[in-house]
């Protein structure tokens, strides 16, 4: 399988580039895990961070065969990184009942923004650890801002309405859940472009699978992005701090 040439973009950040991943869709759901020497870092200023383009599989997966890549980022600075004047707040999306909302509507607050889908090997934990972490914080300005988006292996087919009725019946998601949107190609959603511009990742500005995140920080500001295998739970310490500040 060939996969396509990334152009890296010229930015500010150490890289280390790795030699593409093999099409493992010949495996099933258990492709062999790539060796140490496969995978890179990218140096992001004061935190390293992984990420992953994963383009080969098309049927479902699970944590258990995702590459074993899991890095817990490290402290980082409650400065964005932002070359743009920008905020999240200059944008309007619409929810999951295609209703518009201001994210201005969320000054103030800490934001947790993530592409979420229903059918992933990483939908379970990262679901339940989002409503966790919410009732946890959401009363400190903590909001969780949850995107579906079916670019990643198909794995949000589902309606809005489907999507609504899994999220909030399975995992009993409170968190403001919006309209299925694209985050990657010509149809990538404006405030995906502005997440995506304010904090690059490895190769490129690419969202590489589901349940990658960004923190907001209270002046709507993004200040960190995490790879999809990255937790919820191992950013509450990156959450606090900024609830603090």
């Amino acid at each position: 399988m060939q996969f396509p040439t990334t152009q890296m973009a010229s930015m500010a950040y150490s890289t280390t580039f790795f030699t593409p991943f093999h099409d493992f869709t010949q495996f099933g759901t258990n492709p062999p895990i790539p060796s140490v020497p496969f995978i890179k870092t990218c140096s992001f200023g004061s935190s390293n961070s992984v990420f992953f383009q994963h383009h080969g599989f098309s049927q479902q997966t699970t944590s258990s065969n995702l590459p074993r890549f899991l890095i817990k980022p490290k402290s980082f600075s409650l400065h964005a990184r932002a070359a743009t004047e920008k905020t999240i707040y200059d944008f309007t999306v619409k929810d999951i009942d295609r209703k518009d909302v201001p994210l201005s509507n969320f000054k103030g607050k800490v934001l947790l923004i993530v592409n979420v889908a229903s059918r992933c090997g990483l939908t379970s934990s990262n679901y339940s650890e989002l409503t966790h972490i919410y009732e946890k914080h959401k009363s400190q300005g903590l909001e969780i801002l949850a995107f579906p988006c079916n670019q990643f292996g198909m794995q949000e087919p589902g309606s809005n309405l489907e999507i609504k009725q899994f999220a909030c019946t399975r995992f009993k998601a409170e968190f403001p859940i919006f309209d299925k949107v694209d985050v990657n190609g010509p149809s990538t959603a404006p405030v995906y472009q502005f997440l995506k511009s304010s904090a690059g990742g490895f190769l490129g500005d690419l969202i590489k699978w589901n349940f990658e995140k960004f923190l907001v920080d209270k002046n709507g500001k993004v200040v960190e992005r995490y790879p999809p295998t990255t937790s919820p739970f191992q950013i509450e310490k990156d959450i606090q701090r900024l609830l603090a500040a």
